[in-house]
């Protein structure tokens, strides 16, 4: 039971267990495992086990240079950032837009809750194809669909036109938030994802703050038009980079076969005579032992999947480059709703779904406090207010994805070279700090009427918190279920539902109960999901050890993958 975690004895290798740190006290099951055939890290992590482990083929991501993966990263973060910016843009100036539009701030806030639900239901459409045909092509539709409607956007003339303009978005929204920590699993180790997670998720974060403060100076000099119109022009660059910097990163890859050579002539598992031994060694493989006990005076080789010629640039420029599921379309589109209920998925709902759907809100309401007495802050300083949170979360990224990955690490070195996707857990002590003082210090600073600093203060925190809840949140399920990323970030995702129903009539709310009522209600909600996290600590094991165990489950969710 190593730190609280419950041990599992019903199966002997629960998926999502990796044995990962190369050391001499290992536990007696793993003592017997042949370390000089498996690939490790490098430089100070010479030590760990890579987990996945690499192929041999080129062409596999694991294996491509390192600021290969950073350029993939650095273009799907910029665009995630931007798309994080196009959201909440608006709301520094919902009081001027919503005359300009001869509409009211309520109706206004409600185009906005139309947006996230788009988000929501497009994700059940996006992931899903990019489970089948790969994820180049939905980034490549995504970053189009942006670029039109941001064009759009600029030169609706109406509000029916402006509002199609916006839920339509949606859907090349929707990949952004969910598909790059996706393109994460598949490019980087299990040591180094929250660090990349991180920094995916400090690009959207700085992006949502960030682009409110510059939108409120853009809308108050130029007109609201503009925001569209500098989003476009964004939009267009980078779309030429995706095309041109972001190749495919889906790869089916082989299981990793250790081959005792009783034979010494021949190490082909599968010719006569020669015993084999599959071991599973992270996620992808059987740890279980084909063939009875092996013996310690044998010698071993490790065959990775064949060694394919290097793809060309010119060939990973090709939009579709096959398909990566064979199971049926039925299966595809229905896992995220069956996964929704693994505890592990709901409970990642739950604390990324409430934190950031509570953030949302102060883009909402930000707009309407601060404009009105005691503050009467005009448009450019209610975007001002951003650079709070902006500050804070490039703080709490640049902190909580290193450590992390430093905490994980020093755990499994403790825990005698087995990792637990559990590791991900601790910073969420931190993460419900931060909330508390964020979510019920906003509340009563306004309606106490402190200071701007301190509404603005716990704003910024409240955003902070988030930093460190998404590297728990996504490393977690990443690292739990590694096949089944794009289903559970689905599934995590459905909270735009949440954050639809929430800012349709917040407004309306705020307006009736005040904003202590409503910021300690929401921060009441927001402890009762951190606290979750500690049984989930407890039985996690226990439960992925359930999971892997129920046949049903593992054919539906695996079956033709």
């Amino acid at each position: 039971m190593p730190f609280g975690i419950l041990d599992c004895k019903k199966l002997e290798n629960v998926p999502g267990t990796a044995f990962m740190s190369d050391q001499d006290d290992l536990p007696p099951e793993y003592a017997d495992i042949p370390r000089e055939v498996l690939k490790h890290g490098k430089g100070r992590f010479s030590n760990i086990i890579l987990i996945p482990q690499p192929s041999d083929s080129p062409n596999d991501p694991l294996n491509w240079p390192q600021w290969k993966k950073e350029m993939i990263l650095l273009v799907v973060s910029l665009s995630a950032a931007v798309v994080g910016a196009f959201g909440p843009m608006l709301s520094p100036g919902f009081v001027e837009i919503s005359a300009q539009l001869n509409i009211t701030v309520e109706i206004l806030s409600q185009a906005t809750a139309w947006l996230i639900l788009t988000i929501g239901l497009g994700l059940f459409l996006t992931n899903p194809l990019a489970k089948i045909y790969g994820k180049r092509p939905i980034y490549i539709l995504a970053s189009c669909i942006m670029f039109a409607c941001s064009i759009w956007g600029a030169k609706a003339g109406n509000y029916n036109s402006f509002l199609a303009s916006r839920v339509i978005s949606g859907i090349g929204m929707a990949p952004y938030e969910v598909l790059v920590q996706c393109t994460i699993g598949d490019l980087y180790f299990v040591h180094e994802r929250a660090t990349r997670i991180a920094v995916w998720n400090l690009f959207l974060l700085t992006g949502i703050s960030g682009g409110a403060l510059v939108a409120g100076y853009i809308i108050e000099y130029d007109g609201y038009e503009w925001t569209f119109g500098v989003c476009a022009i964004f939009f267009g660059i980078l779309l030429f980079a995706v095309v041109f910097l972001v190749p495919e990163t889906t790869f089916r890859r082989d299981a990793v076969v250790v081959v005792p050579d009783t034979d010494t002539t021949s190490t082909d598992p599968e010719k006569p005579g020669t015993e084999h031994v599959h071991m599973k060694l992270g996620h992808e493989h059987d740890l279980s032992q084909a063939h009875g006990e092996k013996e310690k005076h044998l010698s071993y080789s490790a065959t990775r999947g064949s060694a394919e010629p290097k793809m060309s640039y010119l060939q990973s420029l090709r939009v579709f480059t096959g398909r990566y599921s064979y199971a049926p379309i039925i299966k595809i589109f229905t896992r995220p709703v069956i996964l929704f209920f693994y505890p592990a998925v709901f409970w990642g709902f739950l604390m990324y779904g409430t934190t950031l759907t509570w953030i949302v809100v102060f883009s909402v309401v930000n707009g309407v406090i601060f404009v009105a007495p005691p503050y009467n802050f005009s448009v450019s300083q209610v975007g001002l207010i951003s650079l709070s949170p902006f500050i804070l979360t490039l703080a709490g990224e640049v902190i909580s994805g290193p450590l992390n990955d430093a905490i994980c690490v020093y755990l499994t070195k403790k825990n005698k070279g087995i990792y637990e996707p559990e590791f991900r857990l601790v910073l969420i002590v931190v993460t419900a700090i931060l909330g508390t003082v964020g979510f019920f210090g906003f509340g009563a600073t306004v309606h106490y009427q402190t200071h701007w600093s301190g509404p603005v203060l716990t704003f910024g925190l409240a955003n902070m918190s988030l930093a460190f809840a998404s590297t728990c949140v996504f490393g977690y399920v990443i690292d739990s279920y590694p096949k089944l990323n794009e289903e559970a970030f689905v599934a995590i995702n459905a909270r735009n539902l949440l954050t639809f129903g929430l800012t349709y009539f917040v407004n309306n709310w705020l307006a009736r109960d005040g904003p202590l009522e409503v910021f300690c209600i929401l921060g009441a909600l927001f402890l009762f999901v951190c606290f979750l996290t500690v049984p989930l600590w407890i039985y996690g094991k226990r439960i992925r050890s359930w999971i892997g165990r129920n046949e049903w489950l593992q054919q539906y969710m695996n079956d033709d993958f």
